[in-house]
C-alpha cells in the first residue's frame, strides 16, 4: 500500500503541492558544481505530515554537511492519481531529481530498469536488510534506499475506551466483532474508516494478507502465477468480507465517506472511535499532532479465523530517474539515508515507528504504546508476513476504488473480490506476467 503504502502516495503534475525550499547551508564537504555554485536537487514527495517531516529533517542534516548541495522539495497528493503522475512524469522525462515512492509491487510497476538510476554498485546497499534489498530490487539492479522503519498493518485502537469497557485485545475476527458490538453499546464509533482518501480503504483487504499466508504458504507464488483468485479462495475473500461486514453491522462513522485520513488519527487520539484500520507509519503524526493523548492509541494486527499474526509493510524507498543531471550528487544524497546518522534523524524528527532496515540502527526505548504494542509481532517467530506487494510484483491499480465500494455498501464482497480478480488480470498482463 503504500505506502505506503503501504500508502500509494504521489501527485497531480503542474497541481503538485506547495514547494519547500530546504537550502540550511553548513560547513559542509565534497567537490563544488562546475560553475561554483551549489548543485540544486529537486525532491518529490507524499503530503502527508510524516513524510514531510522527515523528508526536511534528511535534507537540513545532509546540507549541514554538504554545502555544495541544495535540495529542494515539491509535495504531492496520495491514492491513485499520484500513482500515475509518478509514472507520467518518469516517461516523460519530467521527474525531480530524487522522489519518495513505495517499494514492492508499485516499484515494479514503473519499469525500473528502464526509468531508474541503478544504485546496486554503492557501498551502503551491503548495509541494507535482505528484506529491504529484495522490495527495491530486479534482476538488474537496485533502486532505491530506505525512508523511515518497517511496519505494521492492523487497527489503531483507543486505550481509554478499551479501559472504560473492560476489553481485551482481540485475536479472531470474531472477538473483534464482539468489541465494536460492545463499543457501539457504549454509544462511541466502533470503526473509523476515512473514505475521502480511499488509499486508507485498503487495509482490511492488505493487513488480512498474513491470514491467508496462515493458510496457505505458497498463496504468493500462485497469485503470481494465475493459480488462485481472490474471489474464488474462502480464505483470501475474507479481507472483501470484513469491509462489508463492519459496514453492514452499522459501525462506520458517519461520515465515514467524507472523512479524511487527518480526520482519523484525530478521531483514534480523541477516543472518538475505538478502531481505525491502518499503518503503523500513521503513530508518528499522532503523536506529532496529539502529543497529550497519543499514548492512549495501541496497536493489534488484523485478527483473523485461525493463527494471529501481524502483516508488515517495507519503508518507501527513495529513488532517483535514470536521467537525472546530477547522479554523483544524487548518489551522495542516498548513501547519506542509508547511513545510522539518517536514522538518528528520523527518529529526532517523528520517532521511531517500527525498525529501521539499516544495519547499526537502533530504537530508543520510549516508543510510543502503538510501536511497543507491535514490536513483540516482530520479535516472535513467525509473528509477521510481508505484506502480498512484497511477494508479488502484481497489484491491481484499482483496489482502493474497489474497497471504497464494498466498505460503502456500493457493491457485495463477492463483487468486489471478483472485480479486482479482473484488475489484476490487466496489470498481469501490462506487466508481461508468464501465464497471464
Amino acid at each position: 500500500m503504500t505506502s505506503h503504502s503501504s500508502r500509494r502516495g504521489l501527485l497531480g503534475m503542474a497541481a503538485s503541492g506547495a514547494v519547500l525550499s530546504l537550502t540550511l547551508a553548513g560547513c559542509g564537504s565534497g567537490g563544488d558544481g562546475s560553475d561554483g555554485d551549489p548543485v540544486e536537487l529537486s525532491f518529490l514527495l507524499d503530503n502527508t505530515e510524516a513524510t514531510i517531516s522527515t523528508a526536511e529533517a534528511l535534507v537540513a542534516a545532509f546540507e549541514a554537511e554538504n554545502s555544495d548541495i541544495t535540495i529542494t522539495t515539491e509535495t504531492r497528493p496520495g491514492g491513485a492519481e499520484g500513482d500515475n503522475i509518478v509514472k507520467t512524469r518518469l516517461a516523460t522525462g519530467e521527474m525531480t531529481d530524487l522522489f519518495w515512492y513505495n517499494s514492492g509491487s508499485l516499484f515494479q510497476a514503473l519499469n525500473p530498469d528502464q526509468t531508474l538510476l541503478n544504485l546496486a554498485d554503492q557501498d551502503w546497499v551491503d548495509s541494507l536488510a535482505e528484506t529491504f534489498r529484495a522490495g527495491v530490487s530486479t534482476d538488474n539492479g537496485l533502486y532505491g534506499a530506505p525512508a523511515g522503519t518497517a511496519m505494521g498493518g492492523g487497527v489503531l485502537y483507543n486505550t481509554v475506551i478499551y479501559d472504560e469497557l473492560g476489553l481485551a485485545v482481540p485475536t479472531t475476527w470474531a472477538e473483534f466483532m464482539a468489541n465494536n458490538a460492545a463499543v457501539a453499546a457504549a454509544g462511541h464509533h466502533p470503526v473509523i474508516q476515512t473514505y475521502a482518501d480511499t488509499w486508507t480503504s485498503q487495509l482490511f483487504v492488505l493487513g488480512d494478507f498474513y491470514n491467508v499466508l496462515s493458510a496457505d504458504p505458497d498463496w504468493a507464488e500462485k497469485y503470481t502465477g494465475n493459480q488462485v483468485k481472490y474471489a474464488t479462495d474462502p480464505v483470501a475473500l475474507r479481507g472483501f468480507e470484513h469491509l462489508q461486514e463492519v459496514h453492514d453491522a452499522g459501525y462506520l462513522n458517519e461520515d465515514f465517506a467524507s472523512a479524511t485520513f487527518d480526520d482519523g488519527l484525530r478521531m483514534i487520539a480523541a477516543g472518538e472511535g475505538a478502531h481505525y484500520p491502518m499503518l503503523t507509519f500513521a503513530v508518528s503524526t499522532i503523536v506529532e499532532l496529539y502529543p497529550d493523548t497519543a499514548d492512549d492509541v495501541g496497536f493489534f494486527a488484523l485478527p483473523g479465523d485461525g493463527a494471529n499474526g501481524m502483516t508488515t509493510w517495507l519503508p518507501a524507498g527513495i529513488y532517483a530517474p535514470a536521467d537525472t543531471d546530477h547522479p554523483d550528487e544524487v548518489k551522495r544524497f542516498l548513501a547519506f539515508v542509508a547511513s545510522v546518522e539518517s536514522c538518528e534523524v528520523q527518529t529526532e524528527a517523528i520517532g521511531a515507528t517500527g525498525p529501521y532496515l539499516v544495519e547499526g540502527c537502533t530504537l530508543p526505548e520510549d516508543v510510543p504504546t502503538a510501536v511497543a504494542d507491535m514490536l513483540p509481532y516482530f520479535e516472535s517467530p513467525g509473528g509477521t508476513a510481508p505484506a502480498l506487494e512484497f511477494l508479488s510484483p502484481i497489484k491491481g491499480p484499482a483496489l482502493e476504488q474497489i474497497t471504497v465500494e464494498v466498505g460503502s455498501g456500493i457493491r457485495d464482497a463477492a463483487d468486489g473480490a471478483a472485480r479486482y480478480d479482473e484488475d489484476v488480470r490487466k496489470q498481469a498482463q501490462q506487466l508481461g506476467i508468464e501465464g497471464w
